[in-house]
């Protein structure tokens, strides 16, 4: 199975790219739902978006739907 994407990754680069697109995405969305988690204190989400990876998903979410006070970035 990792042979097989491995080899796959190799032989269309394209999809490296596409990987390196999706992780930096996760890590900019997670990065700013983690930082408004920590400041609200809500350690609860602060765990399940540090935790949980969803393509930037869960932190969207969170910052657009489930956070306390004043909405949006």
């Amino acid at each position: 199975m990792v042979d097989t994407f491995f080899s796959l990754l190799q032989t269309n680069p394209q999809y490296m790219s596409l990987i390196f697109i999706l992780v930096l995405w996760e890590l900019v969305w997670k990065g700013i739902a983690l930082w408004k988690a920590a400041r609200e204190s809500q350690k609860y989400w602060f765990i399940a978006i540090l935790i949980l990876n969803t393509v930037g998903i869960l932190p969207i979410l969170y910052i657009f739907l489930f956070k306390k006070g004043r909405k949006g970035i």
